[in-house]
This record gives C-alpha cells, sequence and structure tokens, in this order.
C-alpha cells in the first residue's frame, strides 16, 4: 500500500489538470471539528450476509464485477449487488467456482434480473471465470481461504488479489512511472472489515493500510467540496459528459489526485484533532454522499478497475 500512497503523491505534485487545494481541505477538516460522519456499512441493505465463507465469495465475486456502470444510465451497483444476493438465496452454489467458470453473458443477465446487454458483459464474463479458475487453482475454490492466506494483512491480501488475479491489477502509466491504485482489491477489504465489523473474515491488523477506492463518485465529491480543482479543459470534458480515455494525464490524475487529497485530511484531522481516522471510513461518506446527487457531474472513463 505504500506504493499507492507514493506514486499517487507523484501524480499530484506533477499534476497537470486536477490540483488540490489544501485551503479547501483544512476547511472542510475545520467544519466537521475532526469527526467524519459516520456511515454504517450496507447503510441501504442490499448485500447478502450470512456471517461466513459464503458472504466472502459473494464478496468477492461481486467486486470483480464492480466498475463502469454508467453506460447504461438505469444500471448501478445496487442492481449487482442484489441480484447476486437473491441468486444465492435462491441456490447456495450460485457462486461456487465451477459454477463462475460457465456463465455467458444472457446467464449472468438472467441472475442479475437485467433485460438487456451489460456494459462490458464479455469483460465482465471473462473476470466470472477468471475468478472461479484462479479460485478453484489455488485456494480450493473459496475465497474465504485467500483471506485466510493473508494472516489478517489488509495489505498482503491486496497483493495476493493483484498476484492472482489479473482483473484486480489496477496500474497505470503517468509521464513514464508506473501507478498503482487496486480500487477493486481495496474494496474488497472494506467490504469485509464492514460486512463483518472488524472480526472473523474481517479482522486485520492493518486496515489503516488501506487507501480510498478512486472511483467516479469521489472525485466528483471532492471537486463538489472544492478540495479538487480541474482544468478548464478538464472541467468542459466533464461537465459535457464528454468520454475520457483511461490511462491518459487526466483521468490518471483525476483518481491519484482523490487519493492523495484524503490521505492529506487524514493528516490533517490527525495534526489539529489527535483522532486516527481510516481512509475507508472517509470513502464511505464521500460515497453515500455523492450517490445521494444523482445530478453531480461525474467523469467517464470505460475501465474494468472502476
Amino acid at each position: 500500500m505504500d506504493e499507492v500512497r507514493s506514486t499517487t503523491a507523484w501524480v499530484a505534485s506533477h499534476s497537470s489538470h486536477v490540483n488540490i487545494d489544501s485551503l479547501e481541505i483544512e476547511k472542510v477538516v475545520d467544519s466537521m471539528q475532526g469527526n467524519i460522519p459516520v456511515v454504517e456499512w450496507d447503510f441501504e441493505k442490499i448485500h447478502y450476509f450470512d456471517n461466513g465463507p459464503l458472504t466472502v465469495q459473494y464478496m468477492f465475486v461481486l467486486d470483480a464485477l464492480n466498475f463502469c456502470f454508467w453506460p447504461d444510465k438505469d444500471l448501478n451497483y445496487d442492481h449487482f449487488a442484489m441480484g447476486l444476493k437473491e441468486a444465492l438465496e435462491n441456490d447456495k452454489s450460485a457462486l461456487d467456482a465451477d459454477h463462475l467458470q460457465t456463465y455467458t453473458g444472457p446467464e449472468l443477465r438472467k441472475m442479475l434480473k437485467w433485460p438487456r446487454p451489460l456494459p462490458s458483459e464479455e469483460e465482465r464474463v471473462r473476470l466470472l471465470h477468471e475468478v472461479g479458475q484462479e479460485l478453484e487453482r489455488s485456494f480450493g475454490g473459496e475465497a474465504a481461504n485467500l483471506v485466510k492466506s493473508s494472516g489478517n494483512s489488509a495489505a498482503t491480501l491486496v497483493k495476493l488479489i493483484a498476484r492472482h488475479f489479473p482483473g484486480f491489477r489496477d496500474h497505470a502509466l503517468y509521464k513514464g512511472r508506473q501507478i498503482f491504485l487496486y480500487k477493486r482489491a481495496q474494496i474488497f477489504v472494506a467490504d469485509l472489515w464492514g460486512a463483518f465489523k472488524g472480526k472473523s473474515f474481517g479482522n486485520f491488523d492493518d486496515v489503516n493500510s488501506i487507501t480510498i477506492f478512486a472511483d467516479y463518485i469521489v472525485p466528483a465529491v471532492l471537486r463538489q467540496l472544492g478540495v479538487l480543482k480541474y482544468s478548464s479543459a478538464l472541467c468542459k470534458m466533464v461537465d459535457s459528459d464528454m468520454e475520457i480515455v483511461p490511462g491518459t494525464e487526466e483521468e490518471v490524475e483525476l483518481r491519484a489526485c482523490s487519493i492523495h487529497a484524503v490521505e492529506k485530511m487524514r493528516e490533517l484531522i490527525k495534526k489539529k484533532f489527535g483522532k486516527q481516522v481510516l481512509s475507508i471510513e472517509i470513502d464511505l461518506w464521500l460515497w453515500s454522499y455523492g450517490v445521494r446527487i444523482p445530478t453531480l457531474p461525474h467523469h467517464r472513463t470505460l475501465s474494468i478497475y472502476y
């Protein structure tokens, strides 16, 4: 996770299109007196939970599919969370490793009760197959065994996921440097931590090593709060719903600067108020803030990483 922090800090210090406003960060922190609004994990009550290994399997499959909903304006994360939940409630073997390896696009749609092709449907099916194959090959078919092999370390779990599952290798090249972001691998850790309330499969000794999960919503909220300032050209691209190509300077800066801005926010809270706040907690607050404003303009990039 040090790689995520150091490389995104480097992007922020060399950014051409996105600027972090430290004065606005201080205003946000002071306005809350260092108290990040508490948002309960699964505040919408949309996830499957049985307090056991099947929940871990559910979370890993869900996070493998958790990307790029915006091309279909009617589709969002909730459809996937609730669709997989209902599939498991009807058939406990629905997400078994051998089943994951055989799903087709129409079968995935049927499981989610979605009436038309999904955005990046072929990629989603490929990633399901990848997850099923590698879970079967290396972890006895169970994501719970993947988690156990981390030794209660969030950072180790992220490394294991990136090592074994190519679809989670959320890297980018920026001005000749490799930048590490790991959105979906980190959000799996956060989902476990939230679902199991820091116990059992959600017990990580270094959960504070996790950064925020750089997606579409968080940069948009940070912009709304004044923390992120966009160049005029980037403002035009975002506000006009222009597609931003993955791997471009603009796209990498939006994500990397979001991560670094929240790290600066955490540091300021600790310095001014003596409180150790988790990035997971800040991310959950920012995300819940953003999803309540459906008109909030966000950048649009076709990607399997977020």
